[in-house]
């Protein structure tokens, strides 16, 4: 009986000591799912109790997917998601809020750059980045070099500088003087930074409705879809692929791109010629400038509970750590979320981030409501001039019904 006893015992240490095992989930993005396999089995290291099973899936699917899994109680227990995805999952209570004796608002506030607070969501927290996004240009200092042109500050030295690296006519260009594609980052510029250099604003303050059917609007259309259509700097989908623009970039075939800081670990790997980074280009006429600020956050589903949320907690605390922050700068290329890390001089001045550092204070981050329909929106309605000769004025007007629709059903 005492042996039984004791076999008994024994076998319940050996169960109350299992590791706790945690999903996560991120889209398959190669150097951010690299480098978290790093963290993962770093964290186990210092944590052995528990494990983490990391599992990720194409961009296009990743959205449905988490949506369809974690109301059936299947999926992650820790998820990463665009901060503009937010309002959708707090609204269908798959994410639960940040305990708040883990993750005070004063704390959150005082230690995170200011944009994070765009998804503070009725007055709580229910997901924290890593890092944050700045846009810039990248441009092919051989490219430069040869066509003997200067770097531009300027959006009209800009057309200037790629009207003299162009190669070709549309549609048989050779070299792009700009990767233009609208379902890149281009859309962003227009609406987000374009339209407020002229002089607007995309939307109200309580984001409930659409102001960019303006002057303002359709001068920032007219100036983005006439580098292809007067200036003829390129043609959207040069390569082929989901990253079109990027791809030709790394391949030598384009002059210049803009694109987030997250595209900084690809580019640094794939491109096999000199390349730098500058801020991005004001207008001659104002100066004004602007840029485009976003971030993933790391959420705990309402799939953790017990041991599974305390596990949840310390691994997000890891995620959001000073230390991870420095690693996911240096394989990914985003920039630490964290106030003080981002401000270091070091990194203002580095060639490579400093343009992305820069234009922190001048970022807006638009809180969506419907990221892909409000994306798609913008990009169908670029398309219809870039592609089907529609005018600049009537494609806003169109992105601003479409868009409106879809804040009107999300406020109605």
């Amino acid at each position: 009986m005492k042996k039984f006893l004791t076999l008994a015992l024994a076998l319940t240490v050996s169960a109350s000591a299992a590791p706790v095992t945690l999903t996560y989930w991120q889209y398959d993005f190669a150097t951010k799912v690299s480098t978290m396999d790093a963290l993962i089995k770093k964290f186990e290291a210092q944590n052995p109790d528990i494990k983490i099973k990391q599992e990720t899936f194409p961009y296009d699917a990743y959205n449905q997917k988490v949506a369809s899994s974690v109301p059936a109680g299947q999926g992650p227990d820790v998820v990463n998601l665009f901060y503009g995805w937010l309002p959708q999952y707090v609204d269908s209570g798959f994410l639960q809020p940040l305990p708040a004796k883990d993750f005070s608002t004063q704390q959150i506030e005082s230690n995170f750059v200011p944009m994070i607070k765009t998804s503070k969501i009725g007055g709580q927290y229910y997901a924290l980045p890593t890092s944050v996004r700045t846009l810039a240009v990248f441009y092919n200092k051989d490219l430069f070099k040869q066509a003997r042109v200067v770097p531009p500050r300027t959006w009209e030295d800009f057309i200037a500088a790629g009207q003299k690296i162009v190669k070709g006519a549309p549609p048989r260009f050779s070299v792009l003087g700009f990767g233009i594609q609208p379902d890149g980052q281009d859309y962003h510029v227009v609406r987000e930074v374009l339209v407020r250099q002229f002089g607007g604003s995309p939307f109200s303050k309580d984001g409930k409705k659409v102001t960019y059917d303006s002057a303002a609007g359709v001068q920032a259309m007219t100036f983005y879809t006439e580098l292809m259509t007067k200036y003829k700097l390129g043609v959207p989908n040069f390569f082929p692929g989901n990253n079109s623009y990027r791809d030709a970039f790394i391949a030598g075939k384009v002059g210049m791109i803009v694109d987030g800081s997250f595209a900084v670990g690809a580019i640094e790997k794939g491109a096999k010629f000199n390349w730098g980074v500058l801020p991005l280009p004001v207008l001659k006429s104002n100066g004004v400038r602007g840029n485009f600020g976003s971030y993933w956050v790391n959420g705990i589903t309402k799939n953790a509970k017990g041991d599974k949320l305390a596990a949840s907690i310390k691994f997000l605390k890891f995620l959001t750590s000073d230390e991870t922050q420095r690693t996911w700068l240096d394989s990914v290329g985003e920039i630490p979320a964290s106030r003080k890390l981002s401000g270091t001089a070091a990194l203002r001045t580095n060639p490579v981030y400093g343009p992305f550092v820069s234009g922190l204070p001048f970022a807006s981050s638009t809180l969506f409501v419907d990221e892909s329909g409000q994306r798609k929106a913008w990009v169908d309605a670029i398309n219809t001039v870039l592609l089907q000769g529609n005018s600049p004025a009537n494609a806003v007007k169109r992105a601003a019904a479409e868009e409106q629709k879809i804040l009107d059903g999300y406020y109605k």
